[in-house]
């Protein structure tokens, strides 16, 4: 049986279960399996570009965040340079907390705060890894649905398995879950690398 659907998800699920009294609970392994996949997946097509106006120290973050990948003003010709909390605030007491141009940033609870406090208004944009659009009866497809239903699959299995108290296919679900997740994984910097692979930079002097 094809797994096209959040619907044919979760009949596969209670079928590799064989199990027919999982309706109500069928939709929660689903949903683990993809606050798994979210903390563990990290493929091109979950980037997506933020753009805002720049113009005070804190800036609101996307709703769907998962994790930075670089953020830059357009006004300057390199990315800005993520730094931890710690540093942010060393940075503001040893410059007294000057304004200028920003050139660094952090992430502080839900936003995103930049040293210097800009001194006037910059055009910034943030490309980020953003939230798995979850499956559901009104949404029945994503995009790892539709390419990987495997790991949909084994990440909903493994998921049911403390459920049923079922320790002994836990193993072999995790297995087959970790191979679907590292070959999404591979796939993305493949493609990102245009299978040539990675190139040693060697400089001289």
């Amino acid at each position: 049986m094809p797994i096209t659907t959040y619907s044919e998800l979760k009949t596969s699920v209670a079928d590799f279960l064989n199990r027919d009294d999982l309706t109500s609970v069928i939709p929660n392994f689903i949903a683990l399996a993809e606050a798994q996949m979210e903390r563990e997946v990290r493929h091109y097509k979950m980037e997506k570009r933020s753009t805002a106006e720049i113009d005070t120290r804190f800036s609101e973050l996307p709703n769907d965040l998962l994790e930075p990948i670089r953020f830059h003003l357009e006004e300057q010709s390199t990315r800005m340079e993520l730094i931890s909390l710690s540093e942010m605030l060393d940075w503001r007491e040893d410059s007294k907390d000057a304004v200028g141009r920003p050139s660094y940033y952090a992430l502080t609870g839900n936003a995103l705060e930049v040293f210097p406090t800009p001194d006037g208004t910059y055009n910034g944009e943030l490309l980020y890894y953003s939230q798995i659009d979850k499956l559901s009866d009104s949404n029945t497809s994503n995009w790892i649905l539709a390419s990987h239903p495997d790991a949909y699959l084994y990440g909903a299995l493994l998921q049911s398995a403390p459920y049923l108290k079922d320790d002994a296919r836990m193993q072999v679900w995790s297995m087959l879950y970790a191979g679907a997740i590292s070959s999404i994984n591979t796939q993305s910097k493949r493609a990102k690398s245009g299978g040539s692979g990675l190139r040693l930079k060697i400089r001289s002097y």
